[in-house]
């Protein structure tokens, strides 16, 4: 094992060229310096310096330590600084709905934890209605969450639109009473499909419940449900329909927005908003 005072002293005589300087230098006796290069070279099982009426000379393995002691140097430095620096480590816990979670790590979270090493980004998913109430009963600092309704308390990151889908040449949408897949208990696109479904409508069986807009996809493309689905995952597979022919419920346009804890205002939150902000510019391409 090559121990860092080992290789302190090591790098101290080979810059000085002398023992005599370099014990001064790392303030020990040249007697004690001395004998830590010969531990050293013990250890190594190499000859590291020649000696003269001169001062010292580094041989060739000593040339060859020397490189790695460099190394091995500025690895402690920045191990204690790293260290040093995360001793009051922030963490910041962040909510995002359980369907939109592939898109935020794969876009900004992920960056995010990699660059900011001395933050701990905590997340959890849940539908948008529970992601919103449990921000208030301060488990969150931060969350993104979906709302038919402009934001209040929040920032708009932008306009979600949904669509009425069935299988393409299908026939779920044509049954008396129309099954249906849907997001889970507290979602905001669940809530409006209810809250908009009239007496003179054709009554609805919610055939499946997930949190998962790939199961809702493939409940539609094998033609056992109709479901509200994203704009952006309609796909060659499906239909959209009408919702006043097909006598549904009318899906407004949903708001995605940024809500923060009043009492999470940290710098670190901020960073962290300014990601989210900066790699959602492209979210119209992007693959959730």
């Amino acid at each position: 094992m090559l121990k860092i005072e080992l290789l302190e002293s090591f790098i101290a005589v080979a810059e000085c060229g002398n023992l005599s300087k370099a014990a001064e230098k790392v303030c020990r006796t040249p007697s004690a310096l001395s004998l830590q290069i010969k531990k050293l070279e013990e250890s190594v099982g190499q000859p590291l310096l020649l000696r003269d009426n001169r001062g010292v000379v580094l041989t060739e393995s000593g040339n060859t330590l020397l490189n790695y002691a460099y190394k091995m140097m500025q690895l402690n430095t920045q191990a204690l600084d790293e260290l040093k620096d995360c001793q009051n480590r922030e963490v910041i816990r962040l909510g995002v709905p359980t369907d939109y979670i592939t898109y935020y790590l794969d876009n900004c979270l992920l960056e995010f934890v990699r660059e900011f090493t001395c933050i701990e980004l905590v997340i959890d998913t849940d539908v948008s209605g529970n992601l919103y109430k449990r921000l208030h009963q301060g488990e969150f600092d931060l969350i993104v969450a979906t709302h038919w309704q402009p934001p209040v308390q929040g920032e708009l990151l932008f306009e979600r639109r949904f669509h009425w889908v069935a299988a393409k040449n299908g026939s779920a949408h044509k049954r008396e009473t129309i099954p249906m897949a849907l997001y889970p208990e507290n979602c905001p696109i669940r809530a409006q499909v209810f809250a908009n479904h009239q007496l003179s409508m054709r009554p609805i069986n919610v055939l499946l419940s997930t949190p998962s807009p790939q199961a809702l996809c493939m409940a539609v493309e094998n033609d056992l449900s109709i479901a509200p689905i994203a704009e952006f995952r309609i796909n060659d597979k499906m239909q959209i329909l009408d919702p006043i022919e097909h006598d549904l419920p009318p899906l407004p346009v949903f708001n995605e927005s940024l809500y923060l804890n009043p009492e999470s205002q940290t710098e670190a939150c901020n960073q962290l908003i300014a990601l989210l902000k900066a790699n959602l510019k492209n979210r119209n391409t992007a693959v959730e």
